[in-house]
């Protein structure tokens, strides 16, 4: 294969004297859909907070595109083409739905094409047009997670990181919300997945890894891990 879009190589993270990654190895390709399962507090969100310049790691290396980022701070790790829509949502709940979008495409200078994701977004998620003049604090929690995800998209991201897309939303929406993380990625985005709903992410991904208490305790291809049978008893309930 050729060079990897995203490689991790021997990280470790501490929280104080907590260390919560300890040595992972990760390898993302262009173009692939790369899932990390693990329970709470395996250390997922660390990881991904890690990539985007949030938390700075203790040793190891983070290399984008062959270049090393683990020093670099988050607000030029978006320069870079890596952008995340975080656990929890965070949408800015008093801007509206298309101002929460702008606000994702602040770096960008591109306005027809700035305009054109827009509308992209708008016909992937048809809930956001509806409700483009609404504060974005009043939208459901799918609607929110939604905007979160067409939010980092309008950073025009090489990669994109999405941190427990479908956690506390309907499951009418969750479909939705898998179906549109595909499309985005046959559109050419490099996906970086951390998901609690294992089946779900397996379903989609090319490739996983599953990490417990900081450790990559299994990898390789999705359709091999979700007949896996330590797998199927630890995370999804066969």
């Amino acid at each position: 294969m050729s060079d990897p879009l995203l490689e991790i190589r021997d990280l470790h993270v501490h929280y104080g004297a907590i260390h919560a990654i300890h040595g992972i190895d990760l390898k993302v390709y262009a173009g692939e859909i790369v899932t990390i399962l693990g329970s709470n507090g395996a250390g997922k969100t660390t990881t991904l907070h890690t990539i985007s310049g949030l938390i700075r790691p203790s040793s190891g290396k983070i290399l984008f595109d062959g270049h090393p980022i683990h020093k670099t701070p988050a607000n030029k790790i978006v320069n870079y083409g890596i952008a995340q829509s975080p656990e929890g949502r965070m949408v800015f709940p008093d801007l509206t739905v298309a101002e929460n979008m702008e606000m994702g495409a602040y770096l960008r200078r591109d306005r027809a094409q700035i305009n054109e994701d827009q509308n992209y977004m708008c016909s992937l998620f048809p809930k956001l047009r509806e409700r483009s003049k609404q504060l974005a604090g009043t939208l459901s929690g799918g609607e929110q997670q939604m905007l979160a995800i067409a939010r980092a998209y309008m950073a025009n991201p090489r990669l994109l990181l999405l941190d427990e897309p479908s956690l506390g939303i309907a499951p009418i929406l969750v479909k939705a919300i898998f179906d549109a993380i595909v499309e985005i990625n046959q559109k050419g985005t490099t996906i970086l997945l951390v998901e609690q709903n294992a089946y779900a992410a397996l379903k989609i991904a090319n490739r996983a890894y599953v990490i417990t208490t900081g450790e990559v305790f299994m990898e390789g291809p999705a359709d091999e891990l979700i007949n896996n049978e330590e797998i199927q008893k630890a995370y999804l309930g066969h």
